[in-house]
């Protein structure tokens, strides 16, 4: 009777492990998505500075130039090119290889191709 008891505290122990396993990968996969989202918000937070110190400039230029009449060649190209070239800058790829998965750093051949396809 005692040998049964102990192997039903082992099982229900051993069910508890497996439970608490699924828990903490289920954590793991939280915390790395958060950690990309975070990676992603830290990227775009970091390029619309940029851009906004960009824009401070052109129009302090502007201010003191008030006869300059060239915009950038961005703006030039229109917002749909500027929006891909957003999201290639935020970490992601817009060709159509690969489109909307994240670089993960790294430069792609086929996005600045399509990218430089797009100014010319």
């Amino acid at each position: 009777m005692m040998d049964r008891n102990f192997l039903d505290k082992v099982m229900e122990f051993g069910q508890h492990l497996e439970s608490a396993n699924r828990q903490f990968a289920e954590l793991k996969e939280s915390v790395a998505q958060m950690m990309e989202e975070n990676h992603a918000l830290q990227i775009e937070n970091h390029h619309l500075r940029n851009r906004l110190e960009e824009i401070e400039k052109q129009l302090e230029d502007k201010g003191r130039k008030p006869g300059k009449k060239h915009q950038p060649k961005s703006a030039e190209i229109g917002e749909g090119h500027d929006n891909l070239a957003r999201l290639y800058n935020e970490g992601f790829h817009v060709c159509n290889v690969h489109f909307g998965s994240s670089r993960k750093g790294e430069d792609c051949l086929f996005c600045l191709s399509f990218l430089n396809k797009q100014n010319g």
